[in-house]
This record gives C-alpha cells, structure tokens and sequence, in this order.
C-alpha cells in the first residue's frame, strides 16, 4: 500500500492536540493504518481503492468531514475560447482518450511541487498499473500555446528534448536511451505510431505514457497555471483521476477551469465534478451491517464520509474512483459508524467445521518428508526464461508469459522442478547431502477452465548425491506412510537419464515422474554431484 506523510501540527489542528497513542487510535477508525510517528509527521498507510488520499491534502479532506467538517462543493469554472484539446483519430489505435482541465491562481512551493510529483506516481503505480491504464501530464500554462492537439506520429518524427535530459531525441531514441523510456517503452510495444501532445506553436508537451518535454513539461515555484492532461484507454477512469487531481490543487487554493475536448464523434466537457448518484435501499443496508438504522443516521454517517444526501439518495464525490456498487456504501457507513461499536454476534446456523482434507494430506507429507532430513522450500509461482534453458524446457513448451513483469520472471511455471533446479544451483557450495521438498501450484494452459489455465497441485522431492535406487526407497516410504500404493514403470522425460527414469503410476492413472537428473542438467547447474527426485500430483493422491 502507497505511504502518505501528513503535517503533524496540521494533523492536531485538525483532529485535536493528542499524544501518538490516540492519533493512532483516532485514525485507524477511518481505515487508515498508521505506519510512524515522529515530532515532525505522521505516515499512513493509504489502500489501493482510495486514490483520492493519495496526497496529503486528500487525506486531509477526508480527515475533515469524518471528523465533523462541512463536505467541499468544488466550482468548475466554464472553458474559456482557447481552452480546447482537439483529439485525432490516429490516437484510436494507441491510446485513445484523454481527459483535460487548467486550474488557476497557484502559489507554488517546494513541498507542494513535491506533493504533486508524490501523487502522479502514486496514481501511475496503483489506478494507473504503471501508467498503462492511466499516464499524467502537468504542464506550466504560461509555456503552453493553446488550443492543445492530442495525436499519433511516426517515431522519427517525435523530437524534443525528454525532461532532465541534455539532448534531443526522437522517439525511438527516447525509448532506448532515456530512462523513463527503458523503464515504459513496452507500453509502446508493437506500435508504428506513438501519442504526443502539441501546441498551436507546433512544440511538443510530452509523449505519453512515458515523459514530458524538459521546456514545457516542468512545474517551478514561478508556476501560477497548469494545464493537466491524463491519457490511456478507459475515458471513465480518466475522468476521475482528473477530478482527483483538480480537487487537490483547488485544496491548494487553486481554481478550476474546464476543458472542451474535440473527439470526432462526441465534443466532451472535462472535469466534470458533478457527484454520482446511487439509490440506497435501508433494508438492505441494514441487513449488511447487521445494524437497525434510521434514515437520519444514514444521512450523518455518509455525510461524515463525504457524501451528499437526499431522500435515500447517496450522492458520490467526484474524486471516488471506489463507489460501484450499493455495498460499497455500506462498507463506507460502517466505517463511519466504527468498527469497534459493532457488538459481535454467534451466527443462528448450525454447522460442524473440519480441516480441508488436501490440508491434512499436505501436512502429513511434508512431516513424512521432514522425517527423512527434507528441508521443506516454498518458492515463487514465476521463473525466468533462463531457469527454463537450463532444464532443457524452453523450446518445446506451451509457455504461460506475465505481461508487464516489473522483473525478468515473466513465466507461470509448468512444474516445481524448475524451481528447485535454481535452489540446489544456488548452493552447490553449501554443505552436502542436501534434500529440498516442496508442495505447491503449477500451471498449463487448457482451454477448459474458465481462465484458460489449469492449476494443479505437485509434490516434488530432490536429493544430492542420490541414485535412483534411493529415490525409489523415499516415494515407497512416503507411500505406505499415506497407505498408497504407488508403482513404476519405464518412461522417458527431458529432465532424467534415458532408462533410469519412471512414471510414478497410482492405481491406472500417471501422477509423476522419477529418475536421476540428467548430466546435462546437472551441468547447466554446475551441481558437483549425482541428483535424483521425483514430481507428483497431490491433487490425485485423494
């Protein structure tokens, strides 16, 4: 979860001058966790379904009404004649939308500056998935030629110079050599054309999703305007970062101006800061909490969140990216009556409880396990491209791929095998023997399953040095401690040397493979000495 710092004596002012015990307790009734407290400020953690507190004034704000401050009315001031973003059709098969505004009348310092850096990264990294569903702009008015076009070009033909950079560059250049473009680039994966937005002077403001212009695109303490721009591909979801941004600089003491945006078929006005409405039924609110309330309590509840209220009418701030549903009320009702005034309750059901057999089964092998020196590992559901050459796996399978991997571990692993290859690789100069287990998930693709991919449970067993003589002897034990019968018969598999290697067969059905590890494996490992193991389904062991 994203950490916001708020002003400590801001904070008391606020909320009263308490000692850090209370502050604490005070603040974890608004859902908020408190991770420090020092003289200067008090960090919270904020969840991922409240962008709109991912500044300080935004927290604040929220701060304010629970604790019996009058909800804001932000005003929106009409577009101006020059205030237009003209969007071009060639943006439809990049990112298509965008949603604008100019907010006025700043006075601009170090910390504030900082609090809006704070908050677009924040945004790009929880709302905006690393700036794919969202990237934002702020860009100093008075360097800015309006009206604004927002457009797809030839990379070639994109040239400014990149924020903090020294150089020009185009955008294939931008991509390859400037950090943000490393970091982003795969975001334009694939497209012949990227977005940029213009001015009426021609000068290029940025190249969403990955930076801005060094001469337009950065925000000083002279800056008293900004014009905002948010681009991706979910209009809605950009409405409301704008608003959430818009709403903190009027917080600020900034004014808000909209915009008027020229799409091809639809002339839309942005921000738009009108509050959602959503009917609420008591009943079932009431049912939900398991709470007896009037329809004036629910009035002051909500209003303590922020909300307007008419006739059983739930009126939305525009800056909630959160509210979908009626229950989303409720659970923002129950916040704002507190969790610690709830008195628990035993359900009037009748039900006896027992352990998940799989469970059971799953402790049971791994004490089995345990018993004979196993160290029992747990390792992550992603491996690398790199595990899977050096199993001698990576041609031939049906590879699972993570798209926008933060690392280079991209791949749903096919089996836990790999997995323990890259453990017994990474200690091939600890000490020896060395027997490592693990029970977990493992992935294919079929199209049967309603997500396209089959998770299966596995069980996989590696000793060094071991023989397959010996291997043989721990699944035998592991079966009669589990009263199975497992038995062998000849197989061939990438992983084991060709005739000392087994399917591990329960009843008439093939659950696993056994044999001794592969030179080749064993090299491409660098292990110093014979391996054997085996890999079974759990799942089919009943």
């Amino acid at each position: 979860m994203a950490v916001v710092s708020l002003n400590k004596k801001e904070l008391k002012n606020l909320i009263g001058n308490l000692s850090d015990e209370k502050i604490d307790e005070i603040l974890s009734l608004f859902g908020t966790a408190v991770e420090k407290i020092t003289n200067e400020e008090v960090d919270i953690e904020v969840a991922p379904n409240r962008p709109d507190m991912l500044s300080e004034h935004g927290v604040l704000r929220a701060l304010s009404t629970f604790f019996g401050g009058k909800t804001r009315e932000y005003k929106v001031h009409k577009p101006e004649k020059e205030f237009e973003v003209k969007i071009d059709s060639s943006v439809n098969e990049v990112r298509p939308f965008t949603a604008c505004a100019i907010v006025k009348n700043l006075k601009f310092d170090d910390n504030k500056i900082k609090e809006i850096i704070d908050i677009q990264e924040k945004i790009h990294n929880t709302l905006g998935r690393n700036r794919k569903k969202v990237a934002i702009g702020i860009y100093p008015l008075e360097k800015i030629k309006l009206p604004v076009k927002y457009e797809a070009r030839n990379p070639q033909d994109i040239k400014f110079v990149p924020l903090e950079s020294g150089r020009e560059m185009d955008g294939l250049q931008i991509l390859s050599q400037h950090s943000a473009g490393r970091e982003y680039g795969h975001l334009l994966e694939g497209k012949k054309k990227f977005p940029v937005f213009v001015d009426a002077m021609g000068e290029i403001l940025s190249m969403p999703p990955i930076i801005n212009s060094h001469k337009t695109g950065k925000i000083t303490e002279e800056t008293k305007e900004v014009f905002i721009e948010c681009s991706g591909f979910d209009f809605n979801i950009l409405q409301k970062t704008l608003n959430i941004l818009v709403t903190m600089l009027a917080d600020i003491g900034g004014g808000i101006y909209s915009m008027n945006l020229k799409y091809k078929n639809k002339p839309v006005i942005t921000p738009d800061l009108k509050p959602e409405k959503f009917k609420i039924n008591l009943e079932n609110v009431n049912k939900l909490l398991g709470l007896e309330l009037k329809e004036n309590d629910v009035k002051k509840l909500l209003g303590k969140m922020g909300y307007g209220y008419n006739k059983l009418v739930a009126e939305v701030p525009a800056y909630r990216t959160d509210i979908l549903h009626e229950v989303d009320i409720a659970e923002d009702i129950a916040i704002a009556y507190g969790y610690k005034n709830f008195s628990p309750e035993i359900p009037e059901i009748s039900s006896i409880g027992e352990e998940d057999r799989k469970q059971v089964l799953a402790r049971k092998i791994s004490e089995t396990l345990a018993g004979l020196g196993f160290l029992e590992v747990s390792t992550y559901h992603l491996v690398n491209e790199d595990m899977l050459k050096k199993a001698g796996k990576s041609e031939k399978l049906d590879k699972i791929k993570v798209k926008d991997s933060k690392t280079d571990f991209t791949i749903l692993r096919p089996d836990l095998s790999v997995s323990l290859f890259k453990i017994l690789a990474e200690n091939v100069d600890s000490e020896y023997p060395q027997k490592i287990c693990e029970i977990g998930k493992v992935f294919k693709k079929n199209e049967k399953c309603e997500t396209g991919i089959e998770e299966k449970t596995q069980l996989a067993c590696f000793s060094v040095p071991c023989n397959f003589t010996q291997i043989k002897q721990i699944l035998e034990y592991l079966g009669r401690m589990l009263n199975l019968q497992f038995s062998l018969k000849e197989a061939e598999h990438p992983y084991y040397i060709s005739g000392r290697t087994g399917k591990i067969v329960l009843g008439d059905k093939e659950i696993g493979t056994i044999g001794e590890i592969h030179p080749r494996i064993i090299k491409n490992l660098h292990i110093k000495m014979p391996l054997a193991g085996f890999e079974l389904c759990v799942d089919e062991l009943g």
